[in-house]
């Protein structure tokens, strides 16, 4: 066993700690101070939630982690992202569906809650204050239809999704959101087993875009060595990216295990894949504000178009 200490910028008790093997393939790790330490998602899968010692305390300025292969194999290289929310939360009544906890972050634009579906249209509390741009959610125990569900700012619609758990494409579903875009109070679900499953129980992840500090978008891809370039107004430290046109996979980078452009390092989270130094199709440079691509693999830079997320450095 050992603590991860935050080591660089401010330190805090973070609240959502996602990890990832590097040197080996390993699913991605998820937990949060909402669910409890040792409670754990896998972005790259559809299981529940399982008990594992990977997190086992959320410190003032890190993590515990125990001798779980999740985080802690023996002689492998790890990352772990770190997140600021509001401790373990309390309930939101916001919704007509009381979550069983929201702990918001309403600064930095990020909160996590807990509810129980109902299986029939609802509306559930955020606790941010503002509209969320990116929401993710995740059915916690076992059922049909488990997957990670998406929804993005840029994607059409209110029943658009994206699954972070797979490749595939943009799609729609009037289950899914109740074909109803998020109010600064609320996000809506309807009758689908993936965001509302009756007495199933739910996690979700909601950002809200905070100038300077995350830039949630879309941008038109060119198919150019020459990239596209995005501004952020900051330089990214993680950045996320998903083609919503075709079948492509998620693509991760961070400024911390790649510090210098042009940045090679690729994590994918809907695959337990190790880290893997991308050919020049994926390669980008993270900028001082923005970020701009490098190369034409249809991941990030076909002629189609993308979704992001990126927080700052």
């Amino acid at each position: 066993t050992q603590s991860i200490t935050q080591s660089e910028n401010s330190q805090f008790q973070p609240d959502w700690v996602w990890g990832k093997g590097r040197s080996t393939a390993e699913s991605h790790a998820l937990f949060d101070a909402v669910r409890g330490t040792t409670k754990i998602l896998y972005s790259n899968l559809t299981n529940a939630e399982d008990t594992n010692s990977g997190v086992t305390a959320f410190n003032s300025n890190g993590f515990s982690i125990g001798s779980s292969a999740s985080l802690n194999n023996n002689t492998h290289t790890y990352a772990a992202w770190q997140w600021l929310a509001n401790g373990s939360g309390s309930s939101n009544e916001d919704g007509s569906i009381n979550t069983t906890a929201t702990s918001a972050n309403t600064t930095a634009g990020f909160s996590i809650s807990t509810y129980t579906g109902t299986g029939s249209a609802a509306t559930i509390g955020h606790g941010l204050g503002v509209t969320p741009s990116m929401i993710f959610v995740k059915k916690r125990d076992s059922g049909s239809d488990d997957a990670w569900v998406v929804w993005h700012t840029k994607l059409p619609g209110a029943n658009y999704y994206l699954n972070l758990n797979d490749t595939g494409a943009k799609d729609t579903s009037v289950n899914y959101w109740n074909n109803t875009l998020p109010t600064s109070s609320v996000f809506s679900v309807g009758a689908s087993n993936g965001t509302n499953q009756s007495t199933k129980t739910f996690v979700v992840y909601c950002f809200a875009e905070i100038p300077g500090y995350s830039s949630i978008g879309s941008y038109e891809g060119n198919g150019n060595a020459d990239g596209s370039f995005v501004y952020t107004g900051f330089r990214p430290s993680w950045l996320l990216i998903k083609n919503i046109d075709a079948a492509e996979s998620w693509n991760l980078r961070d400024s911390k295990r790649d510090p210098f452009n042009v940045t090679k390092e690729i994590l994918v989270p809907n695959t337990n894949a190790a880290e893997a130094t991308s050919g020049g199709g994926q390669f980008a440079d993270l900028l001082s504000n923005g970020f701009k691509l490098r190369g034409t693999d249809p991941g990030v830079n076909s002629s189609a178009t993308f979704i992001y997320i990126a927080f700052a450095e």
